[in-house]
Protein backbone atom coordinates (compact mmCIF):
# COMPACT_ATOMS: atom_id res chain seq x y z
CA UNK A 1 0.00 0.00 0.00
CA UNK A 2 1.24 3.73 -0.31
CA UNK A 3 1.53 5.75 2.30
CA UNK A 4 1.72 9.48 2.23
CA UNK A 5 4.33 10.75 3.75
CA UNK A 6 6.70 14.72 3.40
CA UNK A 7 10.20 14.87 3.19
CA UNK A 8 12.51 12.42 1.34
CA UNK A 9 13.61 9.10 2.23
CA UNK A 10 17.04 7.60 1.45
CA UNK A 11 17.20 4.32 -0.54
CA UNK A 12 18.33 1.35 -0.42
CA UNK A 13 20.50 0.14 -4.04
CA UNK A 14 17.44 -2.42 -4.35
CA UNK A 15 14.49 0.81 -4.09
CA UNK A 16 16.72 2.25 -6.65
CA UNK A 17 16.66 -0.60 -9.49
CA UNK A 18 12.87 -0.41 -8.64
CA UNK A 19 12.68 2.94 -9.64
CA UNK A 20 14.26 2.32 -12.78
CA UNK A 21 11.53 -0.68 -13.89
CA UNK A 22 9.00 1.79 -12.72
CA UNK A 23 9.84 4.48 -14.58
CA UNK A 24 9.96 2.26 -17.91
CA UNK A 25 6.61 0.52 -16.92
CA UNK A 26 5.44 4.20 -17.57
CA UNK A 27 4.64 4.36 -13.48
CA UNK A 28 3.42 7.87 -12.07
CA UNK A 29 6.66 10.59 -12.24
CA UNK A 30 9.59 9.18 -9.69
CA UNK A 31 12.43 11.31 -8.70
CA UNK A 32 16.06 9.97 -7.90
CA UNK A 33 17.85 12.89 -6.45
CA UNK A 34 21.15 12.45 -4.49
CA UNK A 35 19.85 8.52 -3.19
CA UNK A 36 16.22 9.74 -2.43
CA UNK A 37 13.44 7.71 -3.11
CA UNK A 38 10.19 9.75 -3.89
CA UNK A 39 7.10 9.67 -5.39
CA UNK A 40 5.32 12.74 -5.81
CA UNK A 41 1.40 13.17 -6.24
CA UNK A 42 0.89 15.63 -8.96
CA UNK A 43 -1.74 17.11 -7.36
CA UNK A 44 -1.33 17.50 -3.56
CA UNK A 45 2.98 17.82 -3.96
CA UNK A 46 3.30 15.36 -1.00
CA UNK A 47 5.71 12.72 -1.43
CA UNK A 48 4.75 8.96 -1.30
CA UNK A 49 6.69 5.87 -0.43
CA UNK A 50 5.62 2.40 -0.29
CA UNK A 51 5.07 1.66 3.24
CA UNK A 52 5.47 -2.36 2.99
CA UNK A 53 8.76 -2.42 1.44
CA UNK A 54 10.50 0.78 2.37
CA UNK A 55 11.85 0.38 6.02
CA UNK A 56 13.28 4.16 5.91
CA UNK A 57 9.50 5.01 4.74
CA UNK A 58 8.11 3.04 8.11
CA UNK A 59 10.48 5.08 10.54
CA UNK A 60 9.29 8.56 8.94
CA UNK A 61 5.95 7.59 9.40
CA UNK A 62 6.30 6.61 13.30
CA UNK A 63 8.44 9.65 13.24
CA UNK A 64 5.63 11.89 11.85
CA UNK A 65 2.92 10.41 14.22
CA UNK A 66 4.77 11.43 17.45
CA UNK A 67 3.51 14.66 19.08
CA UNK A 68 6.17 17.07 20.28
CA UNK A 69 5.81 17.02 24.26
CA UNK A 70 7.27 19.47 27.01
CA UNK A 71 9.98 18.01 29.31
CA UNK A 72 7.00 18.30 32.07
CA UNK A 73 5.26 16.07 29.61
CA UNK A 74 8.03 13.67 28.15
CA UNK A 75 9.91 12.25 31.76
CA UNK A 76 10.33 8.68 32.36
CA UNK A 77 10.10 9.03 35.97
CA UNK A 78 7.55 11.21 38.15
CA UNK A 79 8.99 13.37 40.91
CA UNK A 80 6.27 15.41 41.78
CA UNK A 81 5.71 15.42 45.52
CA UNK A 82 7.50 14.66 48.97
CA UNK A 83 10.22 13.38 49.71
CA UNK A 84 11.78 12.35 52.92
CA UNK A 85 15.36 11.00 53.18
CA UNK A 86 16.52 7.74 54.67
CA UNK A 87 19.94 8.38 56.48
CA UNK A 88 21.68 4.73 56.50
CA UNK A 89 25.29 5.24 56.09
CA UNK A 90 27.24 8.13 56.91
CA UNK A 91 25.19 9.27 59.98
CA UNK A 92 27.59 11.37 62.63
CA UNK A 93 28.25 13.41 58.89
CA UNK A 94 25.01 13.87 57.58
CA UNK A 95 22.76 13.82 60.85
CA UNK A 96 25.26 15.38 63.52
CA UNK A 97 27.73 18.12 63.06
CA UNK A 98 31.30 16.65 63.20
CA UNK A 99 34.13 18.29 64.73
CA UNK A 100 36.73 20.62 62.91
CA UNK A 101 39.18 18.05 61.21
CA UNK A 102 37.06 15.14 60.55
CA UNK A 103 37.70 14.54 57.13
CA UNK A 104 37.77 11.21 56.60
CA UNK A 105 36.26 9.80 53.59
CA UNK A 106 37.01 13.41 51.85
CA UNK A 107 39.32 13.42 48.88
CA UNK A 108 40.86 16.45 50.06
CA UNK A 109 43.95 17.87 48.80
CA UNK A 110 46.48 20.21 50.52
CA UNK A 111 44.50 23.24 49.77
CA UNK A 112 41.08 21.82 51.14
CA UNK A 113 42.88 20.38 54.09
CA UNK A 114 43.97 23.80 54.95
CA UNK A 115 40.59 25.26 54.60
CA UNK A 116 38.63 22.75 56.46
CA UNK A 117 41.16 23.16 59.80
CA UNK A 118 40.19 26.99 59.45
CA UNK A 119 36.68 26.49 59.99
CA UNK A 120 35.62 28.25 63.19
CA UNK A 121 32.88 26.11 65.29
CA UNK A 122 31.33 29.13 66.61
CA UNK A 123 30.27 31.25 63.00
CA UNK A 124 26.37 31.24 63.43
CA UNK A 125 23.68 31.51 60.42
CA UNK A 126 25.94 30.14 57.73
CA UNK A 127 24.01 28.62 55.10
CA UNK A 128 26.95 27.27 53.53
CA UNK A 129 26.16 23.64 54.31
CA UNK A 130 22.90 24.18 52.26
CA UNK A 131 25.18 24.83 49.05
CA UNK A 132 23.44 22.32 45.92
CA UNK A 133 26.90 20.33 46.15
CA UNK A 134 26.30 19.82 49.96
CA UNK A 135 21.94 20.43 50.15
CA UNK A 136 20.78 16.72 49.27
CA UNK A 137 23.26 15.07 51.89
CA UNK A 138 21.23 17.08 54.82
CA UNK A 139 18.52 15.25 56.73
CA UNK A 140 15.99 16.83 54.96
CA UNK A 141 12.63 16.58 52.77
CA UNK A 142 11.95 17.66 49.30
CA UNK A 143 9.43 18.71 47.67
CA UNK A 144 9.47 18.72 43.68
CA UNK A 145 6.77 20.72 41.71
CA UNK A 146 6.58 22.38 37.90
CA UNK A 147 7.30 25.58 37.74
CA UNK A 148 6.17 25.84 33.84
CA UNK A 149 6.46 23.07 31.45
CA UNK A 150 10.69 23.83 31.12
CA UNK A 151 11.48 24.39 34.52
CA UNK A 152 11.73 21.94 37.58
CA UNK A 153 12.02 22.95 40.87
CA UNK A 154 13.06 21.06 44.21
CA UNK A 155 12.43 23.05 47.66
CA UNK A 156 13.87 21.68 51.19
CA UNK A 157 12.48 22.26 54.18
CA UNK A 158 15.76 21.72 56.01
CA UNK A 159 17.50 25.15 55.43
CA UNK A 160 15.06 26.23 53.37
CA UNK A 161 16.73 25.91 49.36
CA UNK A 162 14.69 26.05 46.03
CA UNK A 163 16.74 25.07 42.93
CA UNK A 164 15.72 25.05 39.32
CA UNK A 165 16.10 22.72 36.88
CA UNK A 166 15.81 24.47 33.46
CA UNK A 167 15.58 21.83 30.72
CA UNK A 168 16.91 22.99 27.21
CA UNK A 169 18.74 25.97 28.70
CA UNK A 170 22.52 26.70 27.68
CA UNK A 171 24.70 27.36 30.79
CA UNK A 172 25.48 30.81 30.86
CA UNK A 173 28.85 32.69 30.49
CA UNK A 174 31.45 33.21 32.82
CA UNK A 175 30.13 36.47 33.61
CA UNK A 176 26.56 35.05 35.22
CA UNK A 177 26.63 35.80 38.86
CA UNK A 178 27.07 32.98 41.36
CA UNK A 179 24.99 31.79 43.84
CA UNK A 180 23.92 28.79 47.09
CA UNK A 181 22.30 27.10 44.53
CA UNK A 182 24.06 27.69 40.94
CA UNK A 183 22.55 27.51 37.64
CA UNK A 184 21.21 24.03 36.58
CA UNK A 185 20.59 22.47 33.34
CA UNK A 186 18.55 19.20 33.60
CA UNK A 187 17.57 16.83 30.70
CA UNK A 188 15.71 13.13 30.46
CA UNK A 189 17.64 10.30 30.21
CA UNK A 190 16.41 6.50 29.30
CA UNK A 191 14.95 5.77 32.70
CA UNK A 192 15.79 8.99 35.03
CA UNK A 193 16.86 12.93 35.16
CA UNK A 194 20.38 14.14 34.87
CA UNK A 195 21.18 17.99 36.33
CA UNK A 196 24.09 19.79 35.81
CA UNK A 197 24.66 22.48 38.08
CA UNK A 198 27.34 25.29 37.71
CA UNK A 199 28.21 28.48 39.01
CA UNK A 200 28.17 28.24 42.23
CA UNK A 201 29.24 29.92 45.21
CA UNK A 202 30.72 28.76 47.63
CA UNK A 203 29.93 25.96 49.86
CA UNK A 204 30.54 22.96 52.53
CA UNK A 205 30.44 19.26 51.41
CA UNK A 206 30.32 18.71 55.43
CA UNK A 207 28.74 21.01 57.72
CA UNK A 208 31.92 20.81 59.59
CA UNK A 209 34.00 23.38 57.22
CA UNK A 210 35.09 21.12 54.18
CA UNK A 211 34.52 23.20 51.72
CA UNK A 212 34.32 23.47 48.26
CA UNK A 213 34.79 26.36 45.67
CA UNK A 214 33.21 28.38 43.16
CA UNK A 215 34.67 26.62 40.31
CA UNK A 216 33.04 23.63 41.46
CA UNK A 217 30.84 21.44 39.32
CA UNK A 218 27.68 19.00 40.12
CA UNK A 219 26.77 16.40 38.13
CA UNK A 220 23.33 14.24 39.95
CA UNK A 221 21.44 11.83 38.80
CA UNK A 222 18.04 11.14 39.55
CA UNK A 223 16.33 7.50 39.39
CA UNK A 224 12.65 6.59 40.60
CA UNK A 225 12.08 3.18 41.53
CA UNK A 226 9.31 0.72 43.72
CA UNK A 227 10.57 -1.69 46.30
CA UNK A 228 9.14 -3.06 49.34
CA UNK A 229 5.57 -1.43 48.11
CA UNK A 230 6.88 1.98 48.87
CA UNK A 231 8.33 4.52 46.14
CA UNK A 232 12.45 5.35 46.28
CA UNK A 233 14.43 7.98 44.57
CA UNK A 234 18.36 7.19 44.40
CA UNK A 235 20.12 10.71 43.77
CA UNK A 236 23.61 9.69 42.56
CA UNK A 237 25.84 12.58 42.98
CA UNK A 238 29.28 13.66 41.71
CA UNK A 239 31.43 16.87 42.76
CA UNK A 240 34.62 17.80 40.69
CA UNK A 241 36.32 20.21 42.28
CA UNK A 242 40.31 20.71 41.48
CA UNK A 243 40.65 23.60 43.91
CA UNK A 244 40.28 21.19 46.92
CA UNK A 245 39.38 17.44 45.69
CA UNK A 246 42.10 15.07 44.13
CA UNK A 247 39.07 13.47 42.79
CA UNK A 248 35.08 13.74 42.01
CA UNK A 249 33.39 13.32 45.70
CA UNK A 250 31.06 10.85 44.36
CA UNK A 251 27.82 10.04 46.59
CA UNK A 252 24.58 8.03 46.46
CA UNK A 253 21.70 9.65 48.49
CA UNK A 254 17.86 7.66 49.39
CA UNK A 255 15.12 8.75 49.89
CA UNK A 256 11.49 7.78 50.47
CA UNK A 257 8.19 9.18 48.69
CA UNK A 258 5.69 10.52 51.48
CA UNK A 259 1.98 10.26 50.98
CA UNK A 260 1.51 14.37 51.77
CA UNK A 261 2.74 17.40 53.20
CA UNK A 262 1.82 16.60 57.06
CA UNK A 263 5.69 16.56 58.30
CA UNK A 264 7.10 19.56 56.34
CA UNK A 265 8.47 21.67 58.56
CA UNK A 266 10.21 24.60 57.05
CA UNK A 267 13.53 25.23 58.95
CA UNK A 268 15.99 28.20 57.57
CA UNK A 269 19.12 28.07 58.12
CA UNK A 270 21.17 27.99 61.68
CA UNK A 271 23.09 27.56 63.69
CA UNK A 272 23.72 23.49 64.99
CA UNK A 273 25.01 22.19 67.91
CA UNK A 274 28.89 20.90 67.43
CA UNK A 275 29.60 17.31 68.73
CA UNK A 276 32.25 17.29 71.30
CA UNK A 277 32.42 20.87 72.15
CA UNK A 278 31.19 22.76 74.88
Amino acid sequence: MAVRVLGHLQAPASLKALVAVLLIGGFSPLLLAQGTFVNKDPETGETICDYDINADCRLLLQNRNKVERSPKESGPIDLTGYWMSVITEDWRWRVLTPPKGDVASLPLNVEGMRAANEWDPNDVGSCKPFGAAGLMRNPTRVRFQWEDENTLIAETDHGVQTRRFQFGATPPGPEHPHSLQGFSVASWGASGLKVETSHLSAGYLRKNGVPYSEGAKLTEYYNVYTAFDETWLTITTIVEDPKYLTRTFNTSLDFKKLEDDSDWNPTPCQAVAIVGSE
